[in-house]
């Protein structure tokens, strides 16, 4: 029989990160609460990196159905390690009841993930949360840095103010109000508000930057593109302020609303880590825990998180300086070209602008972190088995699919580009739109034939399918590798799946579904109001279609992006559907895609919020109250700038515009809603189109994970359960204008950064 001794080497991570080490492995009881939803814990955690006395005294029975219940659940977890599944595997079996007890208390009771108990604390603390300091400056940043992002949208190129700058900035805004503002009380309708309850913590802290992540985590609303495009490029001027309320609320809350549906899936479960929300969490203690190190426990390390982060940042500025304007060549190092400049095929394969970058990082390189931070986003981030999918994806893809393809002439390759994100006309040059489109922005069918058809980079192209593979890959995926977890959360009673986080956030009164549910009751009948209350030419059925899509694919792209840090899209797949359902129909495309790809990356935006809220053990009313008034209050900051933009901005969304208000992002929008939208899809893939074979990809991408998940099962313990198909076709989702340099550079960092740590 194993020995607890063994057992631990076997499960080698125990929490270190902290100075109260506390393991609570005993319910905690709901509490009351007031409306701050920020009130004292009656549960006082045992502290100590051993087992408390609760799971000692689990019976035997009781500890192994737990351990079973975990191992079953976990199966295909790529984020948790081989030694976890050992040790458990071995207590089991050998019937440990001791090393049972303990288990328990390590994967069960605690977080299983190491780089979740490196990072998350796993007690709680009683400070104030829902403050007047808290509120007031969230909703200034969020007035100022949406109004920013809606402003320069509008310019090229864009300029966007990201959550982490809100985090960075609000923090010693806070230290300052608590410091200078008075320590006063007053009382309206009844409730008293503190304008300086104290010090400013961490909780205060998390409410802002939900604020931030839920009023413009991603840029600017999605539903600036839309008004925009009607007002500039359709003229459509006469639809006002009541259509763009309805489409914008409908837009953004619907994710709302969505999101605290699926929370019970997407948030609650310990395998939803949601590394983002970590990095948040890791930067939060970063700023508000100055205490030096413990060398004893950080390698010898001795400098606190604050300063070695003021040290990185300040470092970090002054080196951007170099690959940005002092030394350009270390964004592009392709030094072969350099030796063959005017060789077209050695461009073609070895550029990093309008090539495939074959063979990099030894046929060139990049010492730009904003080309390694710009596919992925950090790649500090995202587990490496998520870099891994996508890497082998690229190589497999991009390094020898796309040149087979391109040099044996299909799809008329000799005369399109290898790489390039436009759409060409039969001269090669970019596709005129304006030439085939009536008035009314429709196809002029006689126009067409005369014109040319749409021709596509052999990347673009294959991108294109391989669209389509990750959709419905990421259906079987989900279907085979977690069906029986999501299965087992339906069924499974009020508690019997938490993990401390969730015991701990008991605690506090919880968000009832109904209130997510009437929002989203509310927002649907915003979303039908402004799409068929105006002539917009979208049908009932298809807004109907596009809230159906939205909801039923939250589910399986969440879990991909709670596992790795990876969104799939669904723009392209969007954009099919309706260029089939409403051919001819553009303004409706553009509708469609954002209720149906929008509302679903907005829902998964707030699941993150929402995984911050519950690492951080905010209450969860307070939370939904701040995200909600921050994005409702986002939308009519973004409308009235650029309502105001569009009036004040001589010859705005022109090539004559000043300061580059030329709207050169949007104008991309447009042209895809006339491709797409106009044009149609069936032009391109239907049967006789150019592209019609890459419709095969459908069901290549559907049964691909059925391939994976037989291996997986013959082969348990190797590492076919970490293979994740959707990852593996959605290599090329930004291929191009990206190329296989900013894909493999990701990894590479990622590798470097474990081989210094």
């Amino acid at each position: 029989m194993p020995s607890i001794e063994a057992l631990k080497k076997r499960f080698p991570f125990r929490r270190t990160n902290t100075s109260t080490d506390a393991i609570p492995v005993q319910d905690i009881p709901p509490e009351k609460s007031d409306e701050t939803g920020s009130q004292p814990s009656e549960a006082v955690l045992q502290t100590g990196d051993g087992v408390t006395d609760p799971t000692r005294n689990l019976s035997e029975v009781e500890a192994n159905r737990r351990l079973s219940t975990f191992r079953k659940q976990h199966h295909y977890d790529p984020n948790l390690p081989d030694s976890a599944f050992e040790a458990v595997d071995e207590a089991t079996e050998a019937r440990n009841h001791k090393g049972e007890a303990e288990l328990v208390g390590d994967l069960v009771e605690n977080s299983p993930y190491p780089e979740v108990r490196a990072v998350v604390r796993n007690y709680d603390e009683d400070v104030p949360t829902s403050t007047v300091r808290a509120w007031t400056i969230g909703l200034i940043l969020t007035t100022v840095c949406s109004g920013v992002n809606a402003l320069f949208l509008l310019r090229y190129p864009p300029i966007s103010i990201g959550p982490y700058v809100v985090q960075l900035v609000a923090y010693p805004l806070g230290v300052g109000w608590a410091k200078v503002v008075p320590k006063k009380k007053f009382k309206i309708f009844g409730i008293i508000f503190d304008l300086n309850p104290g010090p400013f913590n961490v909780k205060e802290h998390v409410i802002i930057v939900a604020m931030s992540n839920a009023a413009f985590g991603g840029g600017a609303g999605y539903f600036i593109d839309t008004v925009v495009s009607l007002r500039k490029f359709y003229n459509f001027d006469s639809w006002g302020w009541g259509f763009n309320l309805l489409f914008a609320f409908s837009t953004q809350c619907l994710g709302f609303g969505l999101a605290g549906s699926v929370r019970r899936f997407l948030v609650e479960p310990a395998a939803m880590i949601w590394p983002a929300a970590l990095v948040n969490v890791a930067f939060m203690y970063a700023l508000h825990d100055q205490s030096p190190s413990d060398p004893a426990k950080t390698n010898g390390w001795s400098i606190s998180r604050y300063r070695l982060f003021m040290i990185v940042c300040i470092a970090m500025f002054v080196y951007s300086w170099f690959p940005d304007f002092i030394f350009p060549a270390l964004s592009y190092f392709a030094w072969i070209t350099w030796i063959k400049p005017n060789n077209v095929v050695v461009n073609q394969l070895f550029g990093q602008v309008t090539g495939i970058s074959l063979g990099f990082p030894f046929t060139g390189f990049t010492l730009d972190w904003a080309q390694i931070n710009s596919f992925y986003g950090s790649p500090l981030i995202a587990p490496w088995h998520a870099l891994a999918n996508t890497l082998i994806g690229c190589i497999f893809f991009l390094w020898i699919v796309v040149p087979a393809l391109h040099y044996t002439g299909t799809w008329y390759a000799e005369y399109v580009p290898i790489l390039q994100n436009g759409i060409l006309d039969n001269t090669g040059t970019t596709y005129n739109t304006s030439a085939i489109l009536r008035p009314d922005h429709t196809v002029d069918p006689q126009q067409y034939e005369a014109y040319s058809p749409l021709f596509l980079s052999t990347s673009f192209a294959l991108a294109y399918g391989l669209s389509f593979a990750s959709i419905t890959a990421l259906f079987s995926h989900t279907w085979l590798f977690h069906g029986s977890e999501i299965w087992a959360r339906l069924k499974a009673s009020h508690g019997e799946l938490d993990d401390i986080h969730m015991k701990i956030m008991r605690k506090y009164k919880t968000v009832p579904t109904w209130w997510y549910l009437s929002l989203l009751a509310i927002m649907v009948a915003f979303a039908f109001a402004s799409a068929c209350g105006y002539d917009t030419g979208m049908a009932w059925y298809s807004v109907l279609l596009s809230l159906v899509i939205a909801g039923f694919w939250t589910i399986p792209i969440g879990m991909v992006q709670a596992f790795t840090n990876i969104q799939l899209g669904l723009n392209v797949f969007t954009e099919f559907i309706i260029g089939y359902l409403q051919p001819g129909h553009p303004v409706a495309m553009m509708m469609f895609k954002t209720f149906g790809y929008i509302v679903m990356t907005q829902a998964l935006y707030f699941c993150q919020d929402l995984k911050l809220g519950h690492y951080m053990h905010v209450p969860q009313r307070s939370l939904f109250f701040a995200q909600l008034v921050a994005t409702l209050w986002s939308c009519l900051c973004q409308l009235a700038t650029v309502e105001w933009a569009l009036g004040a901005i001589d010859n705005i969304c022109t090539p004559a515009a000043s300061n580059f208000f030329t709207c050169a992002y949007i104008k991309t929008f447009y042209n895809a809603s006339v491709i797409w939208g106009a044009v149609g899809p069936k032009h391109l893939f239907s049967s006789g189109a150019i592209y019609q074979d890459l419709q095969y990809f459908w069901l290549i991408g559907f049964f691909v994970p059925i391939i994976a998940y037989l291996i997986a099962r013959a082969f348990p313990k190797s590492m076919a359960r970490k293979f994740n198909s959707p990852l593996f076709f959605n290599a090329l989702a930004y291929v191009p204008p990206y190329s296989a340099f900013n894909i493999v550079s990701p990894p590479m960092s990622k590798n470097q950064n474990l081989l210094l740590g």
